[in-house]
């Protein structure tokens, strides 16, 4: 996450009671502004790699697919 161009937030901590209170999560906040332009950057790489996935793409994905999202969803309060 980027403020203002100057300060950055980044790590593997998501904002739930889990990653809060379970999970050994942890970010790093950096106040300079070339870190969050450079992260911007790289957002924005990120983001001309990507593909769009439409509704209707997603519900063809693979019978496999979704039968092994569903035997993660099983899981989902351990996970």
């Amino acid at each position: 996450m980027v403020v203002d161009g100057v300060w950055t937030s980044v790590g593997s901590t998501n904002f739930d009671s889990r990653s809060f209170r379970l999970n050994d999560e942890a970010n790093l906040n950096v106040f300079d502004r070339e870190f969050a332009a450079r992260e911007i950057r790289n957002f924005a790489d990120d983001q001309d790699r990507s593909k769009q996935v439409t509704l209707a793409e997603w519900q063809r994905r693979p019978v496999r697919e979704k039968a092994a999202e569903f035997l993660a969803g099983l899981f989902r309060s351990q996970l």
